[in-house]
This record gives C-alpha cells, structure tokens and sequence, in this order.
C-alpha cells in the first residue's frame, strides 16, 4: 500500500517532466532550424501575420456560428408559413446544429490532432459541407429534411471547418490567448447581431428556399478569400508534439467543477435567443421589433466577450464566472420575468446578451487552471470537452423547452404569467447555478 502511495503522488511529477521535456525540444528543433538554415518564426501575439490569422478566426466564428445563432429567426418564419407551419419539432433544428456542433468538436479536434496534415484541409472541406448542407435545405419539404440539413448536417461540416482554430490561436497567440480567445467568439456575436436582419428581410421577401440558396453562396464567398491568411504559424515537420492527448484532467477536480457549472449555464443560456422573438410578438411587437431582441442579444454578447476575453487574463475564472452568473440572472429574473411592455425586454436582451453571451470567452482561463493541475492535458482537448459540455446543454435544452412551455399558465403578474413563466425561471436558475464556481472556491474545493 506504501508503494502505491509513492507512486501516485510522483506521477503528476513525471507527467509535467515529460511535457517539460517535450517542450524543450520542441524548441531547440525550432531555434536550430532557425540558426542552420536561415529561417524565423513570424511572431506570437502580435505582427500583421498573428493579427491577420486572428481576422480570419474571427470571421469563421461569425460566419460558421453566427447563421444557427440567428435561428430564432427562422424558427418564427417556419412556425407561421408552409409547408412548416403548425409542425412540431421545429426548434430542433436550431438546437441540433448548434448542439451537434458544439459536441462534434472533440471528435474533429481528435481526428486533426492525429492526422495534423488534414488541418490545412479541413476547413474548405467543412465549409464545402456547410454550403451543400444549406442547398439541401432549400428543398426540404418537412421538419425532418430541416433537421438532418440544417441542423445535423450543417453541424458535421460546421465543426470540421471550426477546429482548426484550436490549433492555430494556440501558436499565433501565448501570453494573451484569453484575448485571443475572447475576439475570436465575439465574431458570434456581431454575426449575430447583423444576420437576423438580413435572413428576416429574405424570409419575407424571397422565401426560406432562396434564403438558405443565398445563405450557401454567402458561405463561398466571405469565408474562402480569408482561408489564405488562416495558417499556422510553426511548419508541421517541426511540430514535434505528439498525436496522443492526456484526458486525464477529467480526474481533476478544478475541472469537474467548472465543467459542471459549464453545462447547467447552458440547459437554459439558448433559450432567450431561441424564445424572444415569439414572445416579443406576444407584447404586440412588429416583424422588425420582434427580430431586434436577437440583434441586441448578439449585439451586446459581441461586446461582452471582448471585455471577458481581457477580464479572464487579468484575474481569476471563478471571479469572472460569477459576474457572468449574477448579471444574467438578474436580467432574467427581474427584466424579463417582470416584463409587460417592448422597453424592459429590450433592456433584458442587452444585459443578458453582455453578462450571459461572455460565459464561453472563460474557457481559455479554465484552460489555464487546468493545465496548472495537469501539466499533460491538451489545451485543445479541454477546450473541446467544454464545447461538448456546453453541447449537451444545447441539445437537452430544446424538449426542455417543449416541456416547459406546456407546463402552463401561472397565476402570476406581468411575463410570468404570459405561458412563458416556467421558461423563465428555468433560465434565471440554471444562469445563476452555472456561477457556482464562485462558492466552490470560497469553500476550498477549488
């Protein structure tokens, strides 16, 4: 038993010898490179290749995931017009591809970590998915085609083309990757703060069929021109870092906790985007007035995440989780749940979107603690289970959704009575519990 005692507690020893090791070696091959043959690396975090790959991130995550995040959008057009309307399961679609993309990550993370030559290929192949995903749409006659076009199938394509990101942000950017991190989602937000204009316009003008043919086209043309500046920045034939990853820190406490958080935030973090404009429609709102509670939902995440991405260099993640947890739960509780006119939702929309819409812009600090555990672990597996945490909550929180929506009408005041008040407080709940990182730490477990 003694033995066995030593032997656990020198294994962690010699994980983080062995990275150290590797690490060090990875960095004599590049200075000898360097020196033998002429050749530089172009600098980490910053110089016009860095801030160039960083654009072309930025553009990915806003065109890649900025289309599902405008789905709420969709979803009305479908419920009210045919062949869709009065079906059910509409909103699966939305919480398939955005679900199954958030999940498919680790698998695709897997795949290029093993085969590292597929990464320059991976994503014109992913966009090439993507684009063949929304034609295939435009023909769909029922749910069903919607939901295995775009939902399923968008989402393979989507998080193949994605991945590469994890690779390239970690060698482009070091000392400020939470900043880098940080910009790269808020291209979510802006996407999605312009996008459901232009698809609300197209809907009611041109049909869900042009719509989604004009969307594919779109893909073609705003994401390959940026491919040329998506590179990475040490040449694989001196990446000497292994194709086998370390999940051990899913041994790690820091990580289980934070991960747990992770995911309970996101039972209920989709469901504003996914639920508000109906609702809006509910207070009487126009088509326009209906859709802006999605633009300033995005509109103001794009601004949090710029500001979380910064935040999480400088101090702790728990810290920033909890600011994130108190800010959306009482938007939730106290604008929207209190909501009878447009004003207050509207206000809801910008504080929920800042202080909600910033949670995944941690994930480069989570990270960080991690690694600070797990010397071995792989910056880009964790990053990829936590997008799969935060995908399992997507895809619970769509019959989640159904379900509370048909727990019925409250005898309550203001939206808490509108039919939407279990929605509501589920919401304002699991917001608040995905913070708990927060009292985890100020009890030791962390």
């Amino acid at each position: 038993m003694a033995s066995s005692g030593v032997e656990v507690e020198l294994r962690p020893q010699s994980q983080a010898q062995s990275a150290n090791e590797a690490q060090a070696y990875r960095n004599e091959s590049i200075t000898s490179l360097e020196a033998n043959e002429g050749f530089s690396l172009p600098p980490a975090d910053g110089g016009k290749d860095a801030w160039l790959c960083l654009l072309a991130c930025f553009m990915l995550e806003a065109l890649i995931w900025g289309f599902p995040a405008s789905y709420g959008v969709f979803q009305e057009y479908y419920s009210t017009h045919e062949p869709f309307a009065g079906s059910n399961n509409i909103a699966v679609v939305g919480a398939c591809a955005m679900g199954i993309m958030y999940m498919d990550i680790t698998i695709m993370f897997a795949l290029l970590k093993y085969f590292p030559k597929l990464r320059r290929w991976a994503t014109p192949i992913g966009l090439v998915v993507v684009c063949l995903a929304l034609g295939l749409g435009s023909f769909s006659t029922n749910v069903s085609h919607l939901i295995l076009t775009q939902g399923i199938i968008y989402a393979i394509g989507g998080g193949f083309a994605w991945t590469p990101i994890l690779f390239y942000l970690e060698e482009w950017w070091v000392r400020r990757r939470g900043f880098a991190y940080g910009a790269t989602m808020a291209g979510l937000g802006l996407s999605g703060a312009i996008l459901p204009v232009v698809l609300e316009w197209l809907l009611h003008t041109y049909g869900f069929r042009t719509t989604l043919r004009v969307c594919a086209l779109t893909f073609v043309g705003l994401n390959f021109p940026i491919l040329f500046f998506f590179k990475q920045r040490i040449p694989l034939s001196q990446n000497s870092q292994s194709r086998s990853f370390d999940m051990s820190f899913w041994k790690c406490s820091n990580y289980l906790i934070l991960q747990s958080g992770n995911v309970i935030q996101s039972l209920g973090y989709f469901l504003p985007a996914i639920y508000l404009p109906t609702f809006a429609r509910s207070l009487g709102a126009t088509n326009f007035e209906s859709v802006l509670t999605v633009i300033l939902l995005n509109g103001a995440a794009f601004v949090g995440c710029m500001c979380m991405g910064v935040a999480v260099d400088k101090y702790h993640v728990t810290t920033c989780l909890f600011v994130s947890a108190m800010g959306s739960t009482i938007g939730v509780f106290l604008l929207w749940g209190l909501s009878t006119s447009l004003v207050p939702l509207y206000i809801f929309c910008i504080i929920y979107g800042a202080f909600a819409g910033c949670q995944s812009s941690t994930w480069s600090a989570i990270i960080r603690d991690t690694k600070q555990k797990k010397r071995g672990a792989d910056s880009g597996m964790v990053f990829a289970c936590l997008s799969a945490g935060k995908g399992v909550g997507n895809l619970c929180s769509g019959p989640l959704s159904e379900a509370l929506l048909h727990a019925g009408t409250w005898k309550a005041g203001m939206a808490y009575g509108s039919g939407y008040g279990a929605l509501i407080v589920f919401t304002g709940t699991t917001a608040l519990l995905g913070g708990w990182g927060f009292a985890a730490k100020r009890v030791g477990w962390l």
